[in-house]
């Protein structure tokens, strides 16, 4: 068994997702590739004491990327869409 604090990686943080944040109250986290939903859950509610309602995950290819005559790729990667209860919130930076 993974330990919980390999399978989160860091939080994704763009508008679309601060906005659903407010809206629909879901947050979302860049995760372990491996990862399944039931290890996220679990994971997710010991290290920020909240209770999970849902998770989605979505397998995010990466972008070939090229630099004059030398061809790349980025990684590939994996996010979970979180939904939360009604009343709990993560806050990704306090203060700031």
């Amino acid at each position: 068994m993974r330990s919980q604090f390999t399978l989160i990686k860091q939080p994704h943080i763009t508008e679309k997702v601060l906005l659903q944040k407010e809206t629909e109250n879901k947050v979302v986290f860049k995760v372990a590739v491996g990862a399944n939903k039931v290890e996220l859950k679990r994971a997710i509610e010991s290290i920020f004491g909240v209770t999970v309602e849902k998770i989605s995950t979505v397998n995010v290819k990466g972008k070939s990327k090229r630099l004059g005559l030398r061809e790349g790729k980025r990684s590939d990667w994996k996010k979970a869409i979180v939904t939360l209860k009604e009343g709990d919130n993560i806050e990704y930076f306090e203060g700031a």
